[in-house]
């Protein structure tokens, strides 16, 4: 029959009958409402409907309760499989949009009194063409190629959940997403999973404890539920629930458009406490200190709590926090005479970050080949302000957090104290952040923060500083957002203009889309537990896009065409800069994309800085560019994107060539290399500044690694390496490596050491 592929026989009993019936050869996308037999042993009634989607297309799915938990190995031999109808009938977000999937999927939900189970058969008509190349924990690969990705809203809010993806070779990504926006790809849950390829495509098994999510209380429960399968050989996206094409690769986001999963029955809290201590030993060398020191020994120890005070409400207590397994920060350079914004990476920050966010603002920085103008939003609360002070470590003596959910109100509470570090010229210093945030309407908010920075008194103490601020984001219809927020700060010695507000307007439709934006920040504004990109301006942003997608050109998905101004004066009310660009973006069937852009900048500079050493003289300057770019799809051994920029630069020219991608030499070893040289000539003189880095990184297991980061800046003629092993020997305790040094390449012959250090790391988690 045409359109139809072979059901082979080790495709358990239910899902073949549901494939042949209904996917495989082209069926209705709604599964009839049929019970499965009982579940053997179980003495259970008659399992109820698998998957229920009414005309409106809204879809409810069921979870079914089991005595015996099934064997999590990725197999699907357990009877509950052939007994149990499978969750199916996937529709296309691309490139059909709102048709099946031309690859079935078919998913099974259970639960037993301390798991969630979520288990699933993806059959692929070309199993050989499977793309999996990346088993690390997170790593950044595993969305790229092959995958299943399970969103659970828990709260049934439509807004918060909780994302669980992995690959065909077992590797496991999990994120938090707050609001449909904010995304926290680094929190970590203990969860178990277990992937096999076959014949008929792959499988997998996921085993959730209960205890690693937050739910409104125990008993009954009514939960939203998505799930997407990436076939990336057809840059193929199908959903449970369908999402419109729209919102593109971050559909999983929109939870408001989950199903609704019901059955659930969570357990009571119980004491619902995790403790999770700590030793660690080092020695370090450092001959930029001072006193400079070599092979200096050290020591120490500490915990992390975490103690459920109600099942939405989590408290966090850490002593002695000590972060020595964490990846050095990728390096950059900087060509402006603005802050640079270097993303979080310690863990105990990392979970309900999404809750401190505020007023629209990322702590991302922009990544690729410079399609946008930098982001000048203020970030109010940047947790790299604490126990940080440039590169050096401020010890982290205590703190506290409490983030959750308390009906519609959203909280987080913060509170930190850092020790002394001298040599940093650092004091003791308290962090105090509140955040609370009220769901209105569908999927909007109104909310307040206040975060107050209180360094220890002294003849040099800057004093406290506070910031108040509230912020609102309304989401309408599909595409509509506005994002607006009002704050003050309050600083010793800093008075007037000390206030910043932001209001955006974001149409993003998938052929239309049109942003308006006003943001203003005081000269005096000083948010000190934050992050400030510049001061003392006023940007007014208007961008437009307009999109087809070409049936007469089969290569290509997507084109986008995309112009904005942008334009920023001073307290003055002074021009500072203005930038006008045009651009063309493509999406092409396979994967790859190309975009090409104009950009015509203008900048007044007042007063004279430097730039790697190279004076820029006070003056107006009129900078026209070109920038390309070509990025390789993940489907590619050899993926990544490969820039050019050429254009003019404070009276002279920049030639910008970059690489960043990924080089598979087998699925459990990878090579990711970057290269960025930008050669500058200007009136009173010329360098060039050249950024490299490789991350070697061979995966034994899921839950082991080792890796290897180099990496070369010659603006500041360092060469850093940071080698970590990392082994998960039992979910949420783990075993770290790590030997870090950092090099001077303007040494004689090898390029000489500054600092060097060992570090041996080992965390076990308790649960009570």
């Amino acid at each position: 029959m045409t359109g139809c592929f072979r059901v082979r026989s080790r495709l358990p009993r239910q899902c073949a009958s549901f494939a042949t019936a209904l996917v495989v050869c082209g069926g209705l996308s709604a599964v009839p409402a049929t019970a499965g037999p009982q579940t053997p042993g179980s003495g259970a009634a008659p399992a109820p409907v698998a998957v229920v989607r009414d005309p409106q297309g809204r879809v409810t799915v069921r979870a079914t309760r089991v005595d015996a938990p099934p064997h999590v190995d990725g197999l699907l031999d357990d009877q509950i499989y052939q007994s149990l109808p499978a969750i199916t009938g996937f529709v296309q977000q691309d490139p059909d949009e709102g048709q099946l999937a031309t690859q079935p999927t078919f998913v099974w939900i259970l639960f037993d009194a301390d798991n969630l189970y979520i288990a699933a058969r993806c059959l692929d008509s070309q199993p050989a063409r499977i793309v999996a190349n990346d088993m690390r924990r997170d790593g950044r690969n595993i969305t790229q190629g092959d995958n299943l990705s399970v969103v659970l809203d828990t709260f049934h809010d439509g807004r918060n959940a909780y994302e669980f993806l992995t690959n065909p070779i077992g590797g496991m990504f999990d994120a938090q997403i707050t609001d449909e926006r904010d995304v926290n790809r680094d929190w970590n849950a203990v969860w178990v999973e277990r992937s096999r390829r076959d014949a008929e495509g792959w499988t997998v098994e996921m085993a959730i404890p209960f205890r690693s999510l937050r739910y409104k209380g125990s008993g009954p429960q009514t939960w939203g539920i998505n799930i997407r399968r990436n076939v990336r050989w057809k840059n193929e996206l199908s959903y449970l629930s369908a999402v419109p094409r729209l919102y593109g690769a971050r559909g999983i986001l929109r939870i408001s458009q989950a199903a609704t999963l019901e059955g659930i029955e969570a357990p009571p809290a119980a004491l619902n406490l995790d403790v999770k201590p700590y030793v660690v030993g080092n020695v370090k060398a450092d001959r930029a200190a001072d006193p400079a020191f070599g092979n200096q020994l050290d020591g120490n120890g500490g915990f992390d709590l975490k103690y459920g005070i109600t099942p939405s409400l989590t408290a966090d207590v850490t002593y002695r926090t000590d972060f020595a397994q964490v990846e050095d920060d990728d390096q950059q350079v900087n060509l402006t005479r603005f802050n640079l914004l270097f993303p979080e990476k310690r863990e105990f920050f990392l979970e309900g970050q999404g809750t401190f966010a505020f007023g629209g603002a990322s702590t991302t920085p922009p990544t690729g080949s410079a399609a946008s103008a930098p982001v000048n939003t203020p970030v109010l609360f940047f947790s790299r302000r604490i126990g940080l002070s440039g590169t050096r470590a401020v010890p982290i003596e205590a703190g506290a957090r409490m983030t959750g959910k308390s009906g519609r109100y959203s909280v987080g509470l913060l509170d930190i104290q850092t020790g002394d570090l001298p040599a940093g010229g650092e004091r003791a210093t308290n962090f105090a952040v509140v955040r609370v945030k009220r769901d209105i309407l569908r999927r909007s908010y109104i909310g307040v923060i206040g975060t107050r920075r209180s360094p220890a008194a002294g003849p040099a103490s800057p004093g406290d500083n506070g910031v108040l601020g509230v912020d609102a984001s309304m989401s309408f219809f599909q595409s509509l957002n506005i994002v607006g927020y009002y704050a003050g700060t309050q600083t010793k010695g800093r008075r007037g203009d000390d206030r910043s507000y932001r209001a955006r307007f974001d149409y993003d439709a998938d052929l239309f889309g049109l942003q308006v934006e006003q943001l203003t920040v005081g000269r005096n504004f000083n948010p000190e537990a934050g992050f400030l990109r510049r001061a003392d301006f006023a940007e007014s942003l208007a961008q437009i896009r307009v999109s087809q997608r070409p049936r007469s050109i089969r290569w290509m998905r997507k084109i986008n065409y995309e112009s904005a101004i942008d334009y920023i004066t001073n307290g003055d009310r002074r021009l500072e800069n203005r930038q006008a660009r045009a651009a063309v973006r493509t999406e092409l069937q396979n994967g790859d994309s190309w975009s090409v852009g104009y950009y015509h900048d203008f900048e007044s500079i007042l007063a004279s800085f430097e730039i790697a050493s190279t004076p820029v003289r006070a003056g107006t300057y009129r900078s026209p560019t070109v920038r390309a770019a070509y990025t390789l799809g993940s489907q590619r051994q050899l993926s990544g994107e490969i820039s050019f920029a050429r254009g003019g630069f404070y009276g002279g020219t920049r030639t910008d060539v970059g690489y960043r991608g990924r080089a598979e030499v087998t699925a459990k070893f990878s090579l990711e290399p970057a290269l960025s040289v930008n050669r500058v000539e200007l009136p009173t003189g010329h360098f060039t500044a050249t950024l490299a880095s490789t991350r070697a990184t061979l995966s034994f297991t899921p839950r082991m690694l080792t890796a290897a980061f180099l990496q070369y800046n010659s603006t500041s003629n360092l060469l850093t390496t940071n080698v970590r092993f990392r082994w998960e020997y039992r979910p949420g305790s783990e075993v770290f490596l790590v030997y870090s040094d950092g090099r001077d390449t303007l040494a004689r012959g090898f390029p000489a050491f500054t600092s060097r250090g060992l570090t041996f790391k080992f965390t076990r988690l308790l649960r009570f």
